[in-house]
């Protein structure tokens, strides 16, 4: 079985898919030896690794080329965090989601956040943008190729629920294989999107939105948690380069400690 296929079938597996994010080859390795079945990587853990916020900030050359080191270097499917497609030309956009898809990835989060505005994307052109990539990943043999279409009603949006169902609706008939929805976390909410929506449902961690299992009784597919891991590691890295600075001495390197 491909990579595309395989990771298309996790969502649909007994479990939900709890995806483990990385932000270069070691996390990407780590995960995986931790048993993950599957990494999706984080645009803002990539870009603070390279001393940058996350914003679509980096050459997207520069950013493929680190998808691809973790693609070419784990046996698991990835699925690829591009932000909002690194152009604001459709055509561009879906040349780099056919970029993406060509060195072996099995999807991709692509959002409808402008990153020049506080909007979001006007749901028509978001719709033709899903269709026209669609298209051209067909035309070009990934037929499973997964979009996870991550739409920010949560993040920017003023009536929230009612402009999720709204977009959700019109991006799966566009051709979005999955929804994206960081924010969330109401559970009520949650239950009538996923009772409402064919598709399946990823929701990002969030202090209080903690549970693979609870979540999966609410009807959630899917769950990970972005650039979390990323900030534990950076914050702990943080603390230990000021302890050892502080008092001189390194003994601290040699002492078991959790991350907290």
């Amino acid at each position: 079985m491909n990579k595309m296929k395989e990771f298309k079938e996790l969502h649909f597996s007994d479990d939900l898919l709890f995806l483990g994010n990385a932000w270069d080859l070691l996390s990407a390795l780590t995960l995986e030896k931790a048993g993950f079945k599957a990494i999706g990587t984080t645009s803002w853990g990539i870009a603070n690794s390279l001393g940058y916020s996350d914003g679509e900030l980096i050459d997207f050359d520069r950013h493929l080329a680190i998808i691809q080191t973790i693609t070419e270097n784990v046996k698991i499917p990835v699925s690829a965090d591009i932000e909002a497609g690194y152009s604001e030309d459709p055509d561009q956009i879906i040349n780099n989601v056919l970029r993406t898809a060509e060195i072996g990835v099995a999807g991709i989060n692509i959002e409808d956040s402008l990153k020049k505005s506080n909007e979001l994307r006007e749901i028509t052109q978001h719709c033709k943008l899903m269709e026209k990539t669609r298209a051209a990943l067909d035309r070009s043999g990934y037929k499973d190729f997964y979009i996870n279409a991550r739409t920010d009603t949560y993040l920017k949006g003023k009536n929230p629920l009612l402009e999720t169902m709204e977009r959700a609706h019109a991006y799966v008939e566009s051709g979005a294989s999955g929804i994206f929805v960081p924010g969330l976390r109401e559970e009520k909410e949650i239950k009538e999107i996923t009772k409402n929506v064919s598709a399946p449902l990823n929701l990002l961690s969030l202090p209080g939105l903690t549970n693979c299992n609870m979540l999966k009784e609410l009807g959630v597919r899917r769950f990970s948690f972005g650039n979390a891991l990323s900030d534990s590691v950076i914050a702990y890295l943080e603390k230990k380069a000021g302890k050892l600075l502080e008092l001189k001495d390194t003994s601290s390197l040699y002492e078991k400690e959790a991350l907290g």
